[in-house]
């Protein structure tokens, strides 16, 4: 794997790290539903989603 793709995997992982920490998910942690589920799942799920389509592209164009 190419150096600049290791990279850009560490930084999603500190990227990951900083927006799963506690204060940081906190400011999702409200009453308010989004599609009748709390803001505080939607936000989690979205980031876990979001973080695997990123690392497949990277992985992907290392396949390239």
């Amino acid at each position: 794997m190419k150096k600049r793709h290791e990279q850009k995997l560490i930084i999603l992982c500190i990227g990951l790290l900083i927006s799963f920490s506690i204060p940081v998910s906190l400011l999702f942690n409200s009453e308010k539903e989004v599609f009748g589920f709390p803001r505080i799942l939607v936000y989690v799920f979205s980031v876990w989603m979001i973080s695997i389509m990123i690392s497949f592209f990277i992985v992907k164009k290392y396949d390239e």
